[in-house]
């Protein structure tokens, strides 16, 4: 790309020369008027970090201007300057109002301002809008595009929000440029995501690779613009050529647009890709057919907002509406176009001063409003009504809460003004028009035509309004030729009311290049006519011929004997009659052609040979003439108009013997002459009249013989039709019952999906749907909470989303369960110390079709806190439990040990393996197998049941004999079943003499 690029000499503002590209470090090219290039930056948090890491990359000497915009608190003093001064050995300046602006500079927005670029100078302002509603990074874009034109340069750095977005519009459609931050590398990516999703974003890059990029682009500023440019004709070949290949690979002609509008968007595109020439752009674009979409894109300027001209619409609704629907009934069906709508903010305003007339007028009408535009993309977000932030700026508060919802930090447009508009793909230029409206409004949209589509188009709107109806053109657009077709109704606003025609008016036809890229002819470069349907050169055919025949005086006429062309001095020959100027070859004749003209046309015609008339006596100024005429039929491209040449050369004079004669003879002689000539031409004209007559017969005859025939047909077709009729009825019944069901369907789908939607917000479970590729579909705001999700990432990967939980991978576990189709669930910590239970299951479709995955997040760190506050608990019993001295020891209902205490276990010289999960009689050597006490046991299994002092006396091998003591109590152990609880007394010391009443197995509850 960068081989073929031109050098450019860089000039100071004076004209001289810099100093040495290495000493200046490279800078860069000046425009041609005395202004720097200026280069308006934005951002707002984490802008910092972007602007430091910009500007260590920027060379000390750009030969540019920076301008800088960043959210600032209002009530504080800004230290940008000295943060950013610390990464340039630029000059970096807090702005001033009216400071002017230089070179090498870098200029600051101070607090509570707003800063704009006019004149060459720094203009600020102090907002007036509540804190909330300040887009000064908006202000300053705009004011670039309007002051810089193709120049403006606008940077969005890192930021929450969409400050920046809307203006980039007005900056593309200025010709300039936006550079965005890669959102990957933004410390906050809200502000460079929403610019990169806007669609107008030229160049995304990380800060440190701008400086590279900017000052390439800029110095194209000294490169070929059309303006100062003569129109050579290799650039017009490759202008054309360009033209063909986007009406072949998009459906669409640009060949009637003004030629320096496509200029200067064409040239925008290559000074994005770094070529200077166009034949080589040209070539670039047949290699790659992404570029063929990207400059279809860039031709179609999208310029518009909310309320554009605010005085505008206040003409329309207090001049218009009145004027349109006053009188008119309840119901009346108002009907509007708005061709040309690009992403719908006219028509929707439209929509809204309808609705507020009907409001203020207490009246109802059934208001339709059509929204057409070549461009997909803008028509597919019209349908949408989501609209960024930005359009506050456009509308007022009371208009913005009544007609606007607020949906996930979007305004999206309220159902009642949705339901009263609809968007079509239409191309003005060559689709049929809608008819039968009250309100056109096509603004800014004839100033990118030429005057000869301008005119077919504004015939078409005409035609398309009813009477009365009014057209609403832009401030810098007038009706032209067609005064007496409109009345104006307010001159400033460009508001005309349709006048009635005397006669019906048809449909006006369209230019033929507008058909398509399989109707229209091939693009031809300026110079070559376009004659009523024909494609020639006039000039160039002429001098082929008439050089053959030495250039005698001639005319070209077609079939009809309408003259084309005039070459030479014709005036012996064709004189103008009185009237109106006419073109008629035969009603231009002098005496004495006329009759001769007519049958060689009409020979000519049929035989397609040239026809010679010599010795014709004309009557000219001073006598007569003889003129050999001279009838040539001309050969044109397959299926195009016959043409022919007519040809004057002067006839041989009579000889002397007859000059020499009598006057009278002569003259009898000469008389004679004419009556012979005039006998043989009527009796050429009668044998001529005779066998068309003859053929005329024939034709008729067989020409009668289809028309009876075909009167069968159509007969037999008309009842067809009446069939047909019955037919269509009864289907456009069914279609009026199904659409009816459709509604009712449409109805309660979305009572569902409120339901849905309440159900899901209510449950406080976050939910992530993704597709099979594992991109968002929708969320939950709980979800939002844990995976930093906003309205805008539907449809993006999951993988390109922050989260905020501890070591997880939720991207992996997606992926193992639409491979395995097997639920997961995990507990996951996040970062603010809350725990969450992730459930990954696959999404199922109504036919049972896995479409996707489904990830919950449900809230447990109540349950986990819990948990661990059991637990310390049960370790703290435990311990207790454990310093006892007596021998413990736990059984479940079926008397099988569950746990028993350290005592208990050296008491009895035994080992937990021993002990735990055995059956209270089966251990030792059944030393508790005692009947009474099984009996005592199996009466404790209650709540509060104890028994008390139970007596065993035992020989142990080991240990000898004891004589122990057992109390029991029956326990509730986190909600299981029963348990109960042992503890042993050794008596033996106490009993050491014989006691009174000694009996084994003896006890006492």
């Amino acid at each position: 790309m960068g081989k073929g690029r031109k050098t450019v000499v860089d000039k100071l503002p004076h004209g001289q020369p810099t100093p040495d590209r290495a000493a200046r470090g490279h800078r860069a090219a000046l425009t041609t008027d005395a202004l720097p290039p200026v280069i308006g930056m934005g951002a707002s948090a984490g802008g910092l970090e972007a602007f430091q890491r910009f500007f260590a990359n920027m060379p000390p000497h750009p030969g540019v201007a920076f301008v800088i915009v960043q959210h600032l608190d209002p009530d504080h003093e800004s230290l940008m300057s000295q943060l950013i001064g610390r990464s340039t050995e630029m000059t970096v300046l807090q702005a001033e109002d009216g400071m002017r602006i230089e070179a090498d500079h870098i200029y600051i927005i101070p607090p509570n301002r707003y800063m704009a670029v006019t004149d060459g100078s720094l203009r600020l302002t102090v907002p007036t809008e509540h804190r909330g509603m300040r887009l000064p990074i908006d202000f300053l874009f705009r004011s670039l595009a309007e002051s810089r034109k193709e120049h403006a340069v606008c940077i969005v750095l890192s930021g929450t929000g969409s400050d920046g977005t809307a203006a980039l519009r007005a900056v593309n459609a200025a010709g300039g440029i936006a550079m965005v931050q890669d959102p990957a590398t933004a410390k906050y990516d809200g502000m460079p995501r929403s610019a990169v999703e806007s669609g107008y974003a030229d160049y995304v890059l990380p800060p440190e690779r701008m400086p590279e990029q900017l000052l390439s682009y800029v110095k194209s500023f000294g490169g070929v613009r059309t303006r100062e440019t003569p129109a050579l004709p290799e650039r017009l070949e490759a202008l054309w050529k360009i033209l063909r290949l986007l009406r072949v690979k998009t459906g669409h002609d640009f060949s009637f647009y003004k030629k320096n509008t496509i200029f200067r968007r064409i040239e925008r595109r290559m000074n994005l890709l770094d070529i200077t020439d166009m034949a080589l752009y040209s070539r670039y674009l047949q290699e790659r057919p992404g570029e063929v979409e990207r400059l279809f894109k860039e031709i179609l300027i999208r310029v518009t907002s909310f309320f554009r001209d605010p005085e505008a619409f206040d003409a329309l609704k207090a001049k218009v509406m009145p004027l349109l629907l006053d009188g008119k009934k309840e119901g009346y069906p108002f009907r509007a176009w708005v061709p040309g709508c690009a992403s719908g903010e006219e028509v929707y305003s439209i929509a809204i001063l309808v609705s507020e007339f009907m409001e203020e007028t207490k009246r109802d009408f059934t208001v339709q409003i059509f929204g057409t535009d070549i461009d997909q993309e803008a028509i597919t977000m019209a349908r949408t009504g989501l609209y960024p932030p930005g359009i506050a700026s456009s509308l007022s508060p009371e208009r913005l809460k009544r007609f606007f919802r607020e949906d996930e930090g979007q305004f999206r447009v309220a159902k009642q003004i949705r339901e009263s508009v609809v968007f079509a793909i239409q191309d003005v230029a060559k689709d049929p028009p809608f008819t039968r409206l009250d309100l056109i409004s096509c603004r800014n949209l004839l100033i990118y035509l030429e005057g000869e589509l301008q005119n077919r188009i504004l015939s078409l709107l005409h035609y398309s309004l009813k009477p009365g109806g009014v057209l609403m053109l832009g401030t810098s657009e007038t009706i032209g030729p067609f005064a007496d077709l409109f009345t104006p109704v307010d001159k400033k606003w460009r508001l005309f009311q349709a006048k009635p025609t005397a006669f019906a008016q048809g449909a006006p036809g369209l230019p033929d290049l507008a058909a398509g890229p399989d109707e229209s002819p091939d693009l031809e470069p300026p110079g070559v006519k376009k004659t009523r349907g024909l494609t020639v050169n006039p000039a160039a055919l002429f001098q082929k011929v008439l050089l053959d025949r030495f250039a005698p005086p001639a005319v070209m006429v077609d079939s009809k004997g309408r003259i084309l062309y005039f070459y030479g001095d014709t005036g012996q020959y064709l004189k103008p009659p009185q009237g109106q100027p006419v073109l008629s070859l035969v009603e231009m004749a002098r005496e004495g052609l006329g009759h001769e003209l007519v049958a060689g046309l009409r020979t000519a015609g049929m035989e397609g040979t040239e026809v010679v008339r010599p010795g014709l006596n004309v009557r000219t100024n001073g006598g007569f003439a003889r003129v050999d005429l001279i009838v040539r039929p001309l050969h044109t491209e397959e299926g195009g108009e016959a043409l022919f040449m007519i040809m004057f050369e002067k006839g041989q004079p009579e000889g002397k013997d007859k000059a020499e004669k009598p006057a009278r003879r002569g003259q009898g002689s000469r008389r004679t002459n004419e009556l012979q000539s005039e006998l043989k031409y009527t009796r050429e004209s009668l044998q001529a009249t005779i066998e068309e007559l003859q053929a005329s017969n024939e034709e008729l005859k067989s020409t009668n013989e289809e028309l009876q025939s075909t009167n069968e047909e159509l007969q037999s077709a008309n009842e067809e039709m009446e069939t047909s009729k019955e037919e269509l009825q009864s289907v456009n019944e069914e279609l009026i019952t199904v659409n009816t069901e459709l509604y009712s369907k449409m109805e309660q789908l979305s009572q569902t999906d409120a339901v849905m939607k309440n159900l899901l917000e209510n449950t406080n479970v976050g939910s992530i749907f993704l597709d099979n590729q594992l991109h968002l579909l929708r969320f939950t705001s709980e979800a939002a909470k844990l995976i930093n999700l906003i309205a805008s990432d539907a449809g993006r990967p999951l993988a390109h989303i922050v989260s905020n939980l501890l070591r997880e991978d939720l991207v992996a576990d997606a992926g193992v369960v639409l491979e395995t189709l097997q639920p997961l669930e995990k507990e996951v910590e996040s970062k603010d110390g809350g725990w969450y239970l992730v459930r990954v299951m696959p999404y199922r479709a109504l036919r049972q079709e896995v479409t996707g995955v489904v990830i919950t997040f449900t809230d447990i760190t109540a349950i986990k806190r819990l948990a661990r506050e059991q637990e310390a608990a049960r370790a703290y019993a435990e311990s207790v439990v454990d310093t006892v001295r007596e021998p413990l020891i736990v059984l479940d209902a079926s008397l099988r040990v569950i746990s028993a205490n350290r005592s208990f276990y050296g008491t009895f010289e035994v080992s937990p393996e021993e002990t735990e999960h055995r059956y209270l009689y089966d251990l030792g050597n059944g030393q508790w197998d005692i009947p009474e006490l099984k009996r005592l046991l199996g009466d404790v299994t209650g709540e509060g049941k104890t028994f008390r002092d139970f007596r065993v006396e035992h020989q142990f091998p080991t240990l000898g004999r004891k004589v122990m003591l057992i109390n029991g109590r029956s326990i509730l152990r986190d909600g299981k079943p029963y348990q109960i609880l042992l503890a042993i007394e050794d008596v033996t010391e106490a009993e050491s003499g014989p006691p009174k009443h000694r009996r084994r197995g003896e006890g006492s509850r």
